[in-house]
């Protein structure tokens, strides 16, 4: 029971407090502190627990662990709130470490992937709502104090499809050997997944924490990075559609895209020129997700480079310049 007094600046008026105390003390009550309006006092605060109290077991918070709410014992007089100390920060940072360890461990075991949530945001990405894919990333900040990703089924799934992509343009091209198959995935998960986003992750991830976080506003604010891992991220999430589009679509288009005229070059073009697009626009949502970030519209600016490259090989053709890309890709993987 939580009782309200008003105490006069009487030395005697605490009398009351103390009885009260006395009746309930078989229910151990602790009660609040009270502001007295004493000239006399230098402090103007009284314990409204005079007497030694027993000290709580403490209890569970309802998120899990112990709460961090404490009783004071004793002749105590205030209960004192403590900003977080540097160790937490430090905690903070190790709790970040092992959940990077942990990402890489559960490479090796399908029971801890959630492959029906990396497959359902895959699809988002294909879709006219490609944003909502990072609301998640909004709340693991919020849950678990990092934006990256740690569940390293989407990365499993896309090396996965990246292989069976793979050996499938393989057969298509009547590789001659094994070897050179097993060939052709090494260079497309190596180089074209995992080199490509290792390159631009990280120079995304430079890019944002240089010149485009936004001023603090305070000093209590704590500054915040872009993730590496949250930026390869990003790469991950941009590499879907960029899949569907050259690994799903031109398969599907090869006897167009590989012939010497003008549509094949038009059709060939236009797939490569939409797929990078594309894969630049995701790359500036997930930026742009970020509310430590501004200016993200700088991730949109190798668009424009896109459209002038198109544009410059539809003009060139008649001259003998225009380049097809499809052909150049094909040649350097199957023909080189």
């Amino acid at each position: 029971t939580r009782y309200h007094h008003r105490i006069s600046s009487d030395p005697q008026s605490t009398i009351p407090l103390q009885r009260i105390r006395r009746d309930n003390k078989e229910h151990d009550t602790v009660f609040p502190v009270f502001t007295v309006n004493n000239p006399m006092s230098s402090s103007g605060i009284i314990a409204a627990n005079p007497m030694p109290a027993k000290p709580r077991p403490s209890k569970s918070s309802p998120l899990g662990g112990q709460s961090n709410l404490t009783i004071p014992t004793g002749h105590t007089n205030m209960l004192h709130l403590h900003s977080p100390s540097p160790s937490s920060n430090s905690h903070a940072a190790l709790t970040t470490a092992i959940t990077a360890q942990q990402y890489f461990q559960r490479m090796t075991d399908l029971q801890q992937m959630d492959l029906q949530s990396a497959i359902d945001q895959m699809r988002t990405l294909v879709s006219l709502y490609p944003q909502r894919v990072y609301k998640m990333a909004y709340y693991r900040k919020q849950t678990k104090n990092h934006w990256a990703r740690d569940d390293p089924a989407f990365c499993f799934l896309q090396v996965l499809m990246i292989i069976a992509s793979s050996i499938t343009y393989g057969l298509a091209f009547r590789v001659s050997s094994l070897s050179a198959v097993i060939g052709f995935v090494l260079k497309s998960v190596l180089i074209n997944w995992l080199g490509f986003g290792v390159v631009v992750s990280s120079l995304g991830r430079l890019i944002a924490n240089q010149h485009l976080m936004t001023a603090e506003r305070s000093s209590s604010h704590v500054k915040q990075n872009v993730e590496w891992l949250y930026a390869f991220d990003v790469h991950c999430n941009s590499f879907v559609p960029l899949f569907v589009i050259l690994y799903g679509v031109q398969f599907f288009l090869l006897p167009v895209v590989l012939g010497s005229s003008l549509l094949s070059l038009g059709v060939a073009n236009t797939l490569y020129a939409f797929a990078f697009g594309w894969y630049c626009y995701i790359t500036h949502l997930g930026y742009r997700a970020l509310p430590f970030l501004s200016n993200t519209e700088v991730f949109l600016f190798p668009i424009a480079a896109i459209l002038a490259l198109y544009v410059f090989n539809f003009v060139g053709y008649p001259f003998g310049l225009g380049w097809n890309a499809s052909r150049i890709v094909a040649y350097v993987y199957f023909e080189s």
